[in-house]
């Protein structure tokens, strides 16, 4: 699912907008969530240092020189990268979903002329783009739970003796 924390039409950074998309998380899911995947803007100290208070892992290289390559760290310089690897293909997903929604959903051809509209019509498209996804689970079980009953009945037809097939 999607969703728009702040739409804007003024410049700004967006690295500021962090720590309240991180509390609206635990409004939302009653948690902190254990990593934040986003881009190198959100690695600010002030980030860095909100997220470390929190337990939470702020995806991307640490700031600051990199540790020497030694037999000491090796192991440690792996699982680091294994991990930043794991985050960078959640966050690849995540800007896929802007992806998706320029191409498929038309975000990029917004032409309407107010603010107003301009905004309506990008709410739309999210709305839209959450909607599919509904409806795509929703198919989805269904051929599921259809895929299974077929199963069962096939189950249940190899299991009825041949004689009661024969008319009388």
């Amino acid at each position: 699912m999607a969703e728009v924390y702040r739409l804007s039409w003024d410049s700004y950074n967006e690295c500021k907008d962090l720590k309240g998309q991180i509390e609206a998380y635990k409004e939302r899911y009653g948690r902190y969530p254990e990593a934040v995947c986003g881009d190198k803007i959100y690695r600010t100290r002030e980030n860095l240092q909100y997220c470390q208070e929190y337990g939470i892992r702020l995806s991307g290289p640490k700031l600051g020189r990199p540790f020497k390559e030694i037999e000491k760290n090796k192991k440690r310089i792996r699982e680091q990268r294994k991990i930043e690897r794991e985050d960078e293909s959640t966050r690849i997903a995540v800007e896929g979903k802007f992806g998706e929604g320029k191409r498929r959903y038309t975000l990029d051809c917004i032409k309407t002329k107010l603010k107003e509209t301009s905004e309506t019509s990008i709410m739309m498209v999210f709305l839209v783009m959450n909607l599919m996804v509904l409806a795509r689970r929703k198919a989805k079980a269904f051929f599921v739970s259809l895929f299974d009953k077929i199963i069962e009945m096939v189950e249940r037809l190899y299991f009825i003796p041949m004689g009661q097939f024969r008319a009388a």
